[in-house]
């Protein structure tokens, strides 16, 4: 419930308007760099694990792993396994967007690198935390592809495969 409200918040209050974008290339470049913003998290998680390792004893590549190095090595890889499907939900997303709703790229990108931020601290306390960060990724996923398969399907069949 928290995620629609946010969006919805954002999409009316934060002053500022997507650029004209006519073409489909035009719209994919801009989720590009929409999305750069979104690697920001796993970036940063990548980092923090490096150090971890680095800090901690296990320095040997397979040897057993501490929680603490485990516990960024596991948000890293989980990150890029939903930013890979955030990034091809948001690219075709862009594409059947209308030009006003446009200014939903930046938010659902703003509110994935939030959300995963959230799952990681969440999963650092705990791991029967990590429901609020993890949901509040996975669902606005959720709804894209819904959005996607519906677009597709029901909206233009016809442009299906063209």
């Amino acid at each position: 419930l928290l995620c629609p409200c946010l969006l919805y918040g954002a999409y009316i209050f934060l002053p500022f308007d997507a650029p004209l974008l006519p073409t489909v290339s035009a719209r994919l470049v801009y989720t590009l760099r929409c999305a750069t913003f979104a690697t920001f998290p796993i970036v940063l998680g990548m980092i923090v694990s490096g150090i971890s390792r680095l800090c901690s004893s296990a320095l040997e590549p397979f040897g057993e792993l501490h929680r603490e190095v485990e516990i960024h090595r596991t948000y890293v890889s989980q990150s890029v396994h939903l930013f890979i499907l955030y990034f091809f939900n948001m690219a075709v997303l862009a594409t059947y967007l209308p030009q006003e709703l446009l200014k939903l790229i930046p938010l659902l990108t703003g509110l994935f690198a939030i959300s995963r931020l959230i799952f990681w601290m969440s999963y650092a306390i705990g791991r029967s935390f990590r429901a609020f960060g993890f949901s509040m990724t996975f669902l606005p996923l959720l709804a894209m592809l819904l959005w996607n398969l519906y677009s597709m399907f029901v909206l233009e069949p016809e442009n299906l495969l063209s």
